[in-house]
């Protein structure tokens, strides 16, 4: 299930599992990302809170958590190569997996087409 925030974070969710990232809109906004800075496994979080921090050559931006949830993964490749996420946004450019507290809440979220409406 592919679901999407207002504030430009895509989830997919795969059981009680989101990977998270920025969506191509976000990425195109912020332009060339040089840093990324992910949060440490086993972090547990509430929704909204600062989950990463990116720097592009515009501007720094954080990303936040769309979910309450733990870290159980971190994308080490976007910390090597920020540029990832600009080539590749909702694939490789992923940025972290949240186990989370309550996967019901993710129906709360946009589906793609709301999400497209959004940025229209």
């Amino acid at each position: 299930m592919l679901k999407f925030t207002d504030e430009h974070e895509w989830l997919k969710i795969e059981g009680d599992v989101a990977t998270v990232g920025i969506t191509a809109h976000a990425a195109e906004q912020l332009g060339d990302l040089v840093f990324v800075e992910l949060p440490e496994s086993g972090t547990a979080l509430d929704k909204g809170a600062t989950a990463a921090t990116v720097e592009s050559v515009k501007a720094a931006s954080d990303v936040y958590c769309p979910l309450d949830g733990e870290i159980v993964e971190s994308n080490q490749a976007i910390v090597d190569d920020p540029s990832l996420v600009n080539s590749d946004p909702q694939g490789a450019g992923w940025f972290f997996k949240l186990k989370l507290s309550d996967p019901s809440a993710a129906n709360a979220l946009l589906d793609e087409a709301a999400y497209k409406e959004l940025i229209a």
